[in-house]
């Protein structure tokens, strides 16, 4: 089987694949996830040398585990996990060993006085957490349903329910009905996808 054959498989059948010792199927999978392994410990604050590191960590995690993940279709939330976690922990020992540069007096004075309105690297991958499973239950809608919400809420400007209309070649009237069933469905999809 090629490369391109493997892009078409669902994630279950890709890890069994790659179980099975399938250099294209591994290759696959490590491009399918890449971006999104990378992008936790970016977000969560680490340099790009950690970054890669943290990403090294979890594939090499994932090769000495595939054969025992209960749920191989779920492979993306255990990357995101064990993506997580490594990077919390590479976090934790690059403050340990880099410990913050000292402050006179006189700096320390207008520094504390400023508040850090950031995100805590946590809150940060909480937050990618909860999109990233919005996403996935905007994907498992059927086409329809998700060009709907993707033209309602992912659009860099919002659409009027008229533009909406035409785009779809429905009426105007069909679009808030449609847009409630399709809030109602994503709530049941949500509540299914375990954290």
């Amino acid at each position: 089987m090629t490369m391109n054959a493997f892009m078409e498989l669902d994630d279950e059948r890709l890890v069994l694949a790659c179980r099975q010792g399938d250099e294209d199927a591994w290759e696959t999978l490590v491009h399918r996830y890449q971006r999104f392994v990378y992008s936790i410990p970016r977000r969560a604050g680490l340099d790009s040398d950690l970054a890669a590191d943290v990403f090294q960590q979890v594939f090499a995690t994932l090769c000495e585990h595939l054969h025992r993940l209960e749920q191989p279709g779920r492979v993306k939330a255990w990357l995101g996990t064990t993506a997580r976690r490594e990077s919390w922990r590479v976090n934790r020992q690059f403050r340990a060993t880099h410990p913050l540069p000292n402050v006179s007096d006189d700096e320390e004075d207008g520094v504390a006085d400023i508040p850090d309105e950031s995100f805590l690297p946590e809150d940060v991958l909480m937050q990618m957490e909860a999109q990233d499973r919005v996403r996935a239950a905007v994907d498992s809608l059927d086409e329809r349903h998700r060009t709907l919400m993707l033209l309602l809420f992912y659009q860099p400007e919002p659409m009027s329910y008229a533009e909406i209309a035409k785009t779809l070649g429905v009426s105007e009237g069909s679009i808030g009905p449609t847009r409630a069933r399709c809030l109602q469905k994503l709530r049941k999809v949500l509540s299914d996808i375990a954290v």
